[in-house]
């Protein structure tokens, strides 16, 4: 799908270009600063997004507000509307989307249900941060959740003997998950006005086990290593 947004962003930069060069030369005369010409600067790049993102929860919620303030530049909506409903309906689309991930993840996520154990550890940070270190130990999975904190979990020396699940919730925080080598990991995550950095490299062997981490991101962030 990467390709489709290159596309369309390229289409965009030519058509932009072919506008500037005519009106140079005075065959047309287009305004491109139009009413509302600044809201293109959150529609086309979520637009892109769309196409070149696998998570594209935070890209259709960021093209759906660009388009409304489109919309009331151009005087087809009221801006005094837009601002008492739009808090409530990014609620109600975050709620939606949180509900029904599950059945949105596909094929991760099946695999994930059939390893992830109900009795594992949850860690959270509030306010403030935590060091979470393995070394050594037995590590069977952990939900982690960070509210305006910070969670660094440190699993390089633990010991994996089976596919392990971490969920993971970041919301105004952030959260640093360090990883042992020669593993695999496959991430299912929900971003909204957030995301997850994923620079770990997958093992090349045959039968490593495989770390599943599910996250929920509001402005905040997963970083895995």
């Amino acid at each position: 799908m990467k390709k489709y947004g290159s596309i369309l962003l390229g289409s965009v930069l030519i058509l932009v270009g072919i506008i500037f060069g005519l009106n140079a030369l005075d065959i047309t005369d287009i305004n491109i600063f139009f009413d509302g010409w600044w809201t293109f600067f959150i529609i086309i790049p979520c637009l892109i997004g769309v196409f070149n993102d696998r998570d594209i929860t935070g890209d259709i919620i960021g093209l759906g507000i660009g388009i409304v303030l489109f919309l009331a530049c151009q005087g087809i909506l009221s801006f005094e509307i837009i601002w008492k409903l739009m808090v409530p309906v990014i609620l109600v689309l975050l709620g939606l989307v949180i509900i029904f991930k599950d059945a949105l993840q596909g094929k991760t996520r099946k695999e994930m249900s059939k390893v992830e154990k109900k009795d594992v550890k949850t860690y959270s940070a509030t306010f403030g941060s935590q060091r979470l270190n393995f070394d050594h130990e037995e590590f069977k999975g952990c939900e982690l959740s960070a509210v305006f904190g910070e969670i660094i979990c440190d699993l390089r020396e633990s010991k994996i003997s089976s596919d392990v699940v971490i969920n993971v919730s970041c919301i105004f925080g952030g959260i640093d998950i360090l990883l042992p080598k020669d593993m695999k990991v496959k991430v299912t995550s929900t971003p909204v006005f957030g995301g997850i950095n994923n620079k770990y490299i997958n093992s090349k062997k045959e039968k490593v086990k495989t770390i599943y981490i599910n996250a929920t991101c509001i402005f905040g962030g997963v970083d895995i290593k």
